[in-house]
């Protein structure tokens, strides 16, 4: 199994509008499970604590294999969740691991 984690920075113009785009963007990626083959599940969160450095959302996907992640990466249903979060996202950071 692969655990795909990913953290975001986002564009906005205040907290409101910030949250907004985290809600949707969450709503979204967690749509993705059921239609994209290997990923099992999909947890998408807000940072919860304001320290200077984090980021303001971050997902935590876990998929089938290697393959499965490259699937993902490529499906059309995902690039089209990352064009919407490409729209805001400011930072991003990621990282796999095979467990």
């Amino acid at each position: 199994m692969i655990r795909h984690i990913v953290m975001f920075g986002v564009d906005a113009d205040n907290d409101t509008d910030r949250n907004a785009k985290i809600t949707e963007a969450a709503v979204r990626l967690e749509k993705l499970v059921g239609v994209v083959p290997g990923l099992r599940s999909m947890t998408v969160g807000a940072n919860g604590v304001d320290i200077e450095g984090n980021y303001d959302f971050a997902l935590v996907a876990d998929l089938d294999d290697a393959d499965a992640l490259g699937v993902y990466a490529n499906h059309p249903a995902h690039l089209e969740v990352s064009s919407f979060i490409g729209s805001f996202k400011t930072t991003r950071a990621a990282i796999d691991i095979e467990l």
